[in-house]
């Protein structure tokens, strides 16, 4: 099965208020099944320690990748960083690259 993926820049330009979405985001995409490979862990992924930061996470399939992003936890998180920081996010299918 392909997995899924989302390739993100993250643009934090207020790392304080970027808080309450890292201390929420972490969890909602772990029970979603994803993880970043690029940094190794998922709570990187959210940490907001410096600006234009790439990331890749990895779901268990391209449909995993679309409903974490498309849940209503998400969605809500998303709300929470609208001030402090801009996600550019493309959801992309692909093959385990291992």
């Amino acid at each position: 099965m392909a997995k899924g993926y989302w390739v993100v820049t993250a643009n934090i330009a207020d790392p304080e208020g970027f808080t309450p979405y890292r201390e929420t985001a972490g969890a909602i995409i772990a029970e979603h099944g994803g993880h970043a490979i690029v940094r190794g862990d998922v709570t990187e992924l959210v940490e907001g320690q410096s600006h234009g930061r790439s990331f890749i996470v990895e779901f268990p399939s391209y449909q995993a990748a679309k409903d974490c992003y498309a849940s209503p936890a998400y969605q809500a998180a998303i709300e929470l960083r609208k001030d402090a920081a801009r996600f550019d996010l493309v959801i992309a299918e692909g093959l385990d690259p291992a």
